[in-house]
Protein backbone atom coordinates (compact mmCIF):
# COMPACT_ATOMS: atom_id res chain seq x y z
CA UNK A 1 0.00 0.00 0.00
CA UNK A 2 1.37 3.14 -0.94
CA UNK A 3 2.03 5.55 1.80
CA UNK A 4 0.49 8.95 2.20
CA UNK A 5 0.90 11.54 -0.39
CA UNK A 6 2.81 13.73 2.23
CA UNK A 7 5.47 11.28 2.45
CA UNK A 8 7.78 8.93 0.55
CA UNK A 9 9.41 5.35 0.82
CA UNK A 10 12.96 7.11 1.73
CA UNK A 11 10.89 9.49 4.45
CA UNK A 12 9.90 5.98 6.05
CA UNK A 13 13.76 4.79 5.36
CA UNK A 14 15.21 7.89 6.85
CA UNK A 15 13.02 7.69 10.03
CA UNK A 16 13.86 3.87 10.73
CA UNK A 17 17.59 4.93 10.61
CA UNK A 18 17.37 8.23 11.75
CA UNK A 19 14.67 8.42 14.19
CA UNK A 20 13.74 11.78 13.06
CA UNK A 21 12.74 13.57 9.62
CA UNK A 22 10.88 15.95 8.02
CA UNK A 23 7.91 16.39 7.02
CA UNK A 24 6.33 19.40 5.30
CA UNK A 25 3.11 20.46 5.20
CA UNK A 26 1.29 18.19 7.79
CA UNK A 27 -0.46 20.53 9.55
CA UNK A 28 -0.35 23.54 7.21
CA UNK A 29 -4.15 23.42 6.62
CA UNK A 30 -4.67 23.65 10.34
CA UNK A 31 -2.61 26.70 11.61
CA UNK A 32 -4.96 29.06 12.76
CA UNK A 33 -6.97 26.45 14.61
CA UNK A 34 -3.93 25.33 16.42
CA UNK A 35 -3.15 29.33 17.44
CA UNK A 36 -6.09 29.41 18.47
CA UNK A 37 -5.96 26.90 20.92
CA UNK A 38 -2.52 27.83 22.14
CA UNK A 39 -3.93 31.34 22.49
CA UNK A 40 -7.04 29.36 24.64
CA UNK A 41 -4.31 26.96 26.36
CA UNK A 42 -2.29 30.22 27.08
CA UNK A 43 -4.81 32.10 28.98
CA UNK A 44 -6.38 29.24 30.93
CA UNK A 45 -3.26 26.97 31.50
CA UNK A 46 -3.95 22.91 32.64
CA UNK A 47 -2.91 21.45 35.86
CA UNK A 48 0.53 20.16 33.94
CA UNK A 49 1.16 23.74 32.66
CA UNK A 50 4.99 25.09 33.74
CA UNK A 51 7.34 28.29 33.33
CA UNK A 52 10.71 26.81 32.15
CA UNK A 53 12.95 30.03 33.42
CA UNK A 54 14.45 30.52 36.15
CA UNK A 55 14.41 33.80 38.18
CA UNK A 56 16.05 36.81 36.26
CA UNK A 57 15.92 35.25 32.83
CA UNK A 58 14.40 37.04 30.00
CA UNK A 59 11.53 36.06 27.83
CA UNK A 60 8.76 33.48 28.42
CA UNK A 61 8.80 29.61 28.15
CA UNK A 62 6.02 27.81 28.56
CA UNK A 63 4.65 24.70 28.35
CA UNK A 64 1.31 22.15 28.95
CA UNK A 65 0.10 19.34 28.01
CA UNK A 66 -2.78 16.51 27.84
CA UNK A 67 -5.37 19.51 27.20
CA UNK A 68 -7.12 17.87 24.06
CA UNK A 69 -10.11 17.55 25.90
CA UNK A 70 -10.55 20.34 27.25
CA UNK A 71 -9.51 22.73 23.95
CA UNK A 72 -11.87 21.76 21.21
CA UNK A 73 -9.06 22.92 18.66
CA UNK A 74 -6.68 20.35 19.81
CA UNK A 75 -8.74 17.70 19.44
CA UNK A 76 -10.73 18.80 15.51
CA UNK A 77 -6.59 19.01 14.72
CA UNK A 78 -5.93 15.20 16.16
CA UNK A 79 -9.15 13.69 14.56
CA UNK A 80 -9.12 15.54 11.37
CA UNK A 81 -5.18 16.27 9.95
CA UNK A 82 -3.29 13.93 8.45
CA UNK A 83 -1.07 12.90 11.75
CA UNK A 84 -2.58 9.74 12.20
CA UNK A 85 -2.65 8.23 8.67
CA UNK A 86 1.40 9.84 8.36
CA UNK A 87 2.43 8.05 12.06
CA UNK A 88 0.82 4.68 10.56
CA UNK A 89 3.41 5.01 7.78
CA UNK A 90 6.73 5.94 9.24
CA UNK A 91 5.83 3.80 12.53
CA UNK A 92 4.77 0.96 10.10
CA UNK A 93 1.85 0.36 12.01
CA UNK A 94 -1.84 -0.92 11.63
CA UNK A 95 -3.34 1.28 14.12
CA UNK A 96 -2.54 4.75 16.09
CA UNK A 97 -3.47 5.35 19.51
CA UNK A 98 -3.29 9.12 21.04
CA UNK A 99 -0.65 9.35 23.97
CA UNK A 100 -1.21 13.47 24.44
CA UNK A 101 -0.46 16.88 22.80
CA UNK A 102 2.00 19.41 23.88
CA UNK A 103 2.38 22.81 23.86
CA UNK A 104 5.66 24.89 23.82
CA UNK A 105 5.98 28.65 23.17
CA UNK A 106 9.10 30.59 23.49
CA UNK A 107 8.43 34.29 23.62
CA UNK A 108 10.90 36.90 22.15
CA UNK A 109 14.08 37.04 23.77
CA UNK A 110 14.29 33.83 25.65
CA UNK A 111 17.23 32.70 25.95
CA UNK A 112 17.05 29.47 27.62
CA UNK A 113 17.17 26.44 25.60
CA UNK A 114 14.95 23.37 25.67
CA UNK A 115 17.69 20.90 27.40
CA UNK A 116 18.64 17.91 25.43
CA UNK A 117 16.29 15.00 26.17
CA UNK A 118 14.70 11.73 25.36
CA UNK A 119 11.07 11.50 25.88
CA UNK A 120 11.00 7.91 26.62
CA UNK A 121 12.05 7.74 29.96
CA UNK A 122 9.86 10.16 31.20
CA UNK A 123 6.88 7.94 29.80
CA UNK A 124 5.06 5.23 30.87
CA UNK A 125 5.75 3.56 27.36
CA UNK A 126 7.56 0.92 25.86
CA UNK A 127 7.36 0.09 21.78
CA UNK A 128 9.19 0.48 18.76
CA UNK A 129 6.31 1.66 17.22
CA UNK A 130 6.30 5.65 18.50
CA UNK A 131 6.04 9.17 17.13
CA UNK A 132 5.92 11.99 17.89
CA UNK A 133 5.14 15.55 15.24
CA UNK A 134 6.78 18.93 16.37
CA UNK A 135 4.80 21.29 14.51
CA UNK A 136 5.66 25.48 14.72
CA UNK A 137 3.22 27.80 14.34
CA UNK A 138 5.47 30.45 13.15
CA UNK A 139 8.00 30.70 10.75
CA UNK A 140 11.72 29.17 13.05
CA UNK A 141 15.11 29.81 11.93
CA UNK A 142 17.33 29.49 14.93
CA UNK A 143 14.76 28.24 17.48
CA UNK A 144 13.97 25.17 15.61
CA UNK A 145 13.69 21.06 17.28
CA UNK A 146 17.36 19.84 16.87
CA UNK A 147 17.40 16.08 16.69
CA UNK A 148 20.45 13.50 17.24
CA UNK A 149 20.45 10.89 14.76
CA UNK A 150 20.22 7.83 15.36
CA UNK A 151 20.23 8.25 19.26
CA UNK A 152 16.52 6.37 19.11
CA UNK A 153 19.01 3.34 19.03
CA UNK A 154 21.60 3.86 21.78
CA UNK A 155 21.74 0.35 24.19
CA UNK A 156 20.68 2.58 26.97
CA UNK A 157 18.58 5.45 27.67
CA UNK A 158 19.40 9.06 28.59
CA UNK A 159 19.28 10.15 32.35
CA UNK A 160 16.03 12.05 32.56
CA UNK A 161 16.43 15.27 34.67
CA UNK A 162 13.74 17.76 35.98
CA UNK A 163 14.36 21.22 33.48
CA UNK A 164 14.70 23.77 35.87
CA UNK A 165 16.66 22.30 38.66
CA UNK A 166 18.42 19.47 36.54
CA UNK A 167 17.65 17.05 39.53
CA UNK A 168 17.85 13.32 38.47
CA UNK A 169 13.90 12.80 37.49
CA UNK A 170 14.26 9.12 38.43
CA UNK A 171 16.56 7.79 41.43
CA UNK A 172 18.35 5.01 39.70
CA UNK A 173 20.82 6.59 37.80
CA UNK A 174 22.95 3.45 36.82
CA UNK A 175 20.14 1.98 35.15
CA UNK A 176 20.70 5.40 32.69
CA UNK A 177 23.58 6.90 30.53
CA UNK A 178 24.84 10.92 31.49
CA UNK A 179 22.86 13.96 29.08
CA UNK A 180 25.69 14.28 26.63
CA UNK A 181 26.60 17.08 24.90
CA UNK A 182 25.65 16.65 21.16
CA UNK A 183 27.61 19.75 20.14
CA UNK A 184 30.49 19.42 21.49
CA UNK A 185 31.10 15.67 21.43
CA UNK A 186 30.33 15.80 17.48
CA UNK A 187 27.07 14.14 17.24
CA UNK A 188 25.16 14.16 14.11
CA UNK A 189 22.77 16.97 14.66
CA UNK A 190 19.43 17.17 12.02
CA UNK A 191 17.36 20.60 12.24
CA UNK A 192 15.45 22.30 9.32
CA UNK A 193 14.04 26.15 8.48
CA UNK A 194 10.66 25.32 9.08
CA UNK A 195 7.61 27.02 8.14
CA UNK A 196 4.05 27.09 9.86
CA UNK A 197 2.79 24.13 9.55
CA UNK A 198 5.70 21.80 8.82
CA UNK A 199 6.34 19.15 10.96
CA UNK A 200 9.30 17.18 12.32
CA UNK A 201 8.27 13.54 13.54
CA UNK A 202 10.81 11.98 15.68
CA UNK A 203 10.88 8.67 18.01
CA UNK A 204 10.11 8.81 21.58
CA UNK A 205 13.77 7.36 22.09
CA UNK A 206 15.38 10.06 19.89
CA UNK A 207 17.66 12.74 21.59
CA UNK A 208 16.17 16.06 21.03
CA UNK A 209 16.29 19.80 22.13
CA UNK A 210 15.82 23.54 20.71
CA UNK A 211 17.98 26.74 21.26
CA UNK A 212 16.29 29.72 23.03
CA UNK A 213 14.24 32.37 20.92
CA UNK A 214 16.52 35.35 20.15
CA UNK A 215 14.45 36.54 17.47
CA UNK A 216 11.93 39.28 17.18
CA UNK A 217 9.16 36.62 17.12
CA UNK A 218 7.38 34.31 18.64
CA UNK A 219 8.15 30.41 18.60
CA UNK A 220 4.89 28.79 19.37
CA UNK A 221 4.45 24.71 18.76
CA UNK A 222 1.97 22.59 19.00
CA UNK A 223 3.77 18.48 19.68
CA UNK A 224 1.47 15.51 19.61
CA UNK A 225 2.01 11.90 20.70
CA UNK A 226 1.26 9.11 19.31
CA UNK A 227 1.92 5.22 19.38
CA UNK A 228 1.49 2.49 17.63
CA UNK A 229 0.78 -1.45 17.36
CA UNK A 230 3.47 -2.21 19.97
CA UNK A 231 3.13 0.29 22.25
CA UNK A 232 3.09 -1.08 25.55
CA UNK A 233 2.56 -0.20 29.50
CA UNK A 234 5.60 0.02 31.13
CA UNK A 235 6.46 0.55 34.90
CA UNK A 236 8.62 3.22 35.68
CA UNK A 237 10.67 3.71 38.70
CA UNK A 238 9.10 6.78 39.78
CA UNK A 239 6.30 9.65 38.93
CA UNK A 240 6.29 9.58 35.11
CA UNK A 241 5.44 13.01 33.18
CA UNK A 242 2.75 13.12 32.14
CA UNK A 243 1.68 11.21 35.65
CA UNK A 244 -2.23 10.28 34.33
CA UNK A 245 -2.76 9.19 37.98
CA UNK A 246 -5.06 6.50 38.53
CA UNK A 247 -4.70 4.74 35.28
CA UNK A 248 -4.83 1.49 36.70
CA UNK A 249 -2.97 -0.29 33.72
CA UNK A 250 -0.63 -3.59 34.45
CA UNK A 251 2.70 -3.53 32.67
CA UNK A 252 2.35 -5.44 29.65
CA UNK A 253 -0.99 -4.42 28.62
CA UNK A 254 -1.72 -2.20 26.04
CA UNK A 255 -2.70 1.63 26.97
CA UNK A 256 -6.66 1.75 27.91
CA UNK A 257 -8.14 3.27 25.16
CA UNK A 258 -11.21 5.02 26.83
CA UNK A 259 -7.97 7.39 27.78
CA UNK A 260 -6.28 7.03 25.01
CA UNK A 261 -7.84 6.35 21.93
CA UNK A 262 -7.65 4.92 18.69
CA UNK A 263 -7.46 7.80 15.89
CA UNK A 264 -6.77 5.40 13.09
CA UNK A 265 -7.23 1.60 11.79
CA UNK A 266 -5.69 0.85 8.35
CA UNK A 267 -7.70 -1.98 8.06
CA UNK A 268 -11.22 0.42 8.36
CA UNK A 269 -9.37 2.65 6.37
CA UNK A 270 -8.94 0.50 3.69
CA UNK A 271 -12.25 -1.14 3.55
CA UNK A 272 -13.62 2.32 2.70
CA UNK A 273 -11.20 2.96 0.64
CA UNK A 274 -12.55 0.21 -1.36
Amino acid sequence: MAPHPLITPEHIENYRRDGAVLIKGLFRNHVETLRKGVETNMAEPGEYAAENLKAGEGGRFFDDYCNWQRIPEFEDVIRTSSAAEVAADLMQSDTVQLFHDHVLVKEPGTSRPTPWHQDAPYYFVEGRQTVSFWSPLDPVREASLRCVAGSHQWPKPVLPTRWLSEENFYPDTNTYMPVPDPDAEGMTILEWEMEPGDAVAFDYKTLHGARGNQSQTRRRAFSLRLMGDDARYVQRPGRTSPPFPGHGMQPGERLREDWFPVIYRRQANMARAN
